[in-house]
């Protein structure tokens, strides 16, 4: 009976008995009014990104923009959440910029690599966010504006190409390599749009996995000073360090010319979507008022299980055992490549991240060769929505922090198949 009420055959009423329901004739839907209510939409609609697809156990993925379950820790988070369910935060209404202790953690990890002579943020500069891509289309609206410039590395993360669509503000591309943007070719970019922004991943970006190093940092900050200029740093893969450490640019600025922007959703759990933007004088009110205005505040039972996990003694025991996972993977994956797909080339060998950026020979149509892959059980992310503007070449992004590793080699074998049979 209750298996029969679930798929809605029979319904019962109390009092009175259980009866079949009617059977009822479906006629077509008709939408077509909502053509003339909703007009053209002010952004193009675009396609779900391939790295957010969700794949069945039997393929080998490639393709997702998280890491694995076993690269997460799981039994911190659990014990988080548990506690945090019976704790105030359950029950209550957590201030508009997030707990104070939460905006006081991020504020010491980003002040814990401001060098002697900075003013290191405080508590009060944080805005914690429900997630990081919230935390950019706040900031596009707020300080860019609609229909203005805005300044991007190419490639750059697909959600900020995407944030900046749906916000309405004019992307302009300044190509970007391992070592990150030529400061020249940035401050030309500046000069001829007059831009007041530039979006920026100066560690383990997506999907390249290029570093700046301390000097090109500067470079870059003296670049945006001049122009009377923020940057936007993206420091999404800060916990994922494999050999080196990150040193965000935003350590070394407090003019406020830096806007600064954290996230936990990858590194702790994708379910718990918690990040939290530092910014210095105006900008900060101006991006608080327009989260006020979106979402009023972040839920107080995530930011309270956040907060648990990142402040256990075991968190750093953790963030210790994922950097050794992570250059496990890493080197498999690569090791792989060269021996099965010796045409997939990697350029750069990302010190962090979670994802390898390979340049396909000239002439390989990328669409279709993961197409091909998925026909073969192998998921692939190709390199174009990476671009704000059109492809540099063909590229194919690989995620080796995603399941089952032990399928890498099988995978690049797959992968250099398609891959002949493409090239002919």
């Amino acid at each position: 009976m209750q298996a029969l009420t679930r798929e809605g055959v029979i319904e019962s009423r109390p009092g009175v008995g259980t009866f079949v329901r009617a059977v009822r004739t479906a006629r077509p839907s008709d939408y077509g009014w909502q053509t003339a209510a909703l007009r053209s939409p002010q952004a193009p609609l675009r396609p779900g990104s391939a790295a957010m697809r969700t794949a069945s156990n039997d393929v080998i993925a490639f393709h997702s923009g998280y890491p694995d379950r076993e690269l997460l820790p799981e039994r911190l988070v659990r014990a988080a959440l548990t506690r945090a369910a019976r704790g105030e935060a359950a029950l209550s209404r957590p201030p508009a910029a997030g707990l104070p202790e939460l905006q006081s953690w991020f504020a010491h990890e980003l002040g814990s690599s401001t060098p002697a002579g900075i003013t290191p943020p405080t508590p009060s500069d944080v805005v914690v966010l429900p997630g990081s891509q919230s935390g950019l289309s706040s900031i596009f609206r707020a300080l860019v504006g609609y229909g203005q410039p805005l300044l991007m590395e190419s490639p750059t993360y697909w959600g900020a190409i995407l944030a900046a669509a749906q916000a309405g503000v004019r992307v302009i591309p300044v190509p970007s390599g391992a070592g990150g943007p030529d400061p020249a070719e940035l401050a030309r970019a500046f000069e001829e749009t007059g831009a007041r922004m530039f979006y920026a991943q100066p560690n383990y970006a997506n999907p390249t996995g290029a570093q700046w190093d301390g000097r090109r940092g500067e470079q870059v900050l003296d670049v945006v000073r001049k122009n009377g200029a923020f940057l936007l740093e993206d420091d999404w893969a800060h916990d994922f360090g494999i050999t080196t450490t990150p040193q965000p640019v935003a350590a070394r600025d407090d003019s406020g010319h830096v806007v600064y922007l954290r996230s936990l959703t990858k590194s702790v759990s994708p379910a718990i979507r918690v990040a939290a933007v530092i910014a210095r004088g105006p900008a900060r009110e101006r991006i608080l008022a327009d989260r006020a205005a979106e979402s009023m505040y972040v839920s107080g039972l995530l930011q309270a299980a956040a907060l648990d996990v990142v402040t256990q003694p075991a968190w750093q025991t953790h963030l210790r055992s994922l950097r050794h996972q992570l250059q496990s993977r890493r080197d498999l994956l690569l090791t792989s490549l060269i021996q099965h797909a010796p045409q997939a080339h990697i350029e750069n060998v990302p010190k962090g991240g979670l994802n390898l950026w390979a340049r396909l020979p000239d002439g390989t149509d990328a669409e279709q060769l993961a197409r091909n892959c998925e026909s073969a059980g192998v998921i692939i992310a190709a390199g174009a929505e990476w671009f704000p503007a059109e492809p540099a070449g063909p590229f194919i992004r690989l995620n080796y922090a995603g399941p089952n590793p032990g399928a890498f080699t099988e995978g690049t074998r797959i992968l250099g198949e398609q891959l002949s049979r493409a090239l002919g």
